[in-house]
């Protein structure tokens, strides 16, 4: 199979990394298992290795999702782009286990679908480009942190992460990989009716990263520097500091300050 470059396919040959990647999922046979993205197989091979209530997988290349139901005949084989796929019709159960190594294209906004559905996941394994996994898992201070590290934050604890080298793909990527596994927090940071404004507060604060957050947010919200000061004030965030030295805690008390200043207009 040749892969195709417009797709982002690097197919992971290394049959010692799959056997990492597998292990890090810490499967059972009490598992419902979603791979995505598993292209020749070989992290599926290592998965259907073990005894699993279900497993699905998600193949967008046409070609390749036929020779993976020939191949996996027991598992629920869907030809479909993940990112355009109704995540609750992929689950069998309550929750499930998500594996993939991740189109390098496209890894972020998968992982951004992830989170709008974490709280039917029990655990991912799934592998980004380095300069990607670093960006999410960094934290304030470091030259990576920013939005996508927040978002993360808000929903999972990265709990194992290791390097994969380059030559470990077909065809060879230019930078290596790294395999990150997400398990979700205990306890959310957040009730689900607040999400919107708290993912919105992140956004914003990172949409001008030379700016200060007071000017970022008000322009990014359209809000009066004035009322954005005053919401700063009352979250005890300094107007003129960046986005990049907050912790995930600031966002939360942040996002709930600018709901007060705005319902008072």
């Amino acid at each position: 199979m040749r892969p195709a470059k417009s797709r982002g396919q690097n197919f992971l040959t290394s049959g010692g990394v799959a056997d990492r990647i597998v292990a890090a999922a810490d499967l059972s046979d009490s598992d419902s298992v979603i791979e995505i993205g598993p292209g020749l197989g070989i992290l599926t091979e290592k998965i259907a290795a073990h005894r699993l209530r279900s497993l699905t997988l998600v193949e967008l290349d046409a070609r390749l999702a036929t020779r993976l139901q020939q191949r996996f005949a027991d598992a629920r084989v869907i030809n479909a782009d993940f990112l355009a796929t109704n995540f609750a019709t992929l689950v069998n159960d309550s929750r499930v286990k998500v594996i993939g190594n991740l189109p390098f294209n496209v890894a972020a906004a998968i992982l951004r679908k992830l989170c709008d559905n974490s709280r039917m996941i029990s655990r991912m394994v799934l592998m980004f480009q380095r300069e990607v996994a670093a960006r999410i898992r960094a934290t304030p201070g470091d030259d990576a942190y920013g939005a996508l590290s927040v978002f993360t934050a808000l929903y999972w604890k990265i709990d194992t992460h290791f390097t994969v080298a380059a030559g470990s793909f077909h065809p060879r990527p230019k930078v290596d990989a790294e395999v990150l596994a997400f398990t979700p927090l205990a306890t959310p940071l957040f009730a689900p009716d607040d999400e919107h404004d708290v993912l919105e507060t992140v956004r914003a604060s990172f949409s001008a990263p030379r700016k200060t957050i007071r000017n970022a947010l008000s322009h990014a919200l359209r809000i009066d520097s004035a009322r954005v000061v005053r919401a700063l004030e009352r979250a005890v965030i300094d107007p003129g500091t960046r986005a990049e030295t907050l912790a995930v805690a600031d966002f939360l008390r942040l996002a709930q300050a600018l709901q007060t200043e705005l319902n008072n207009a």
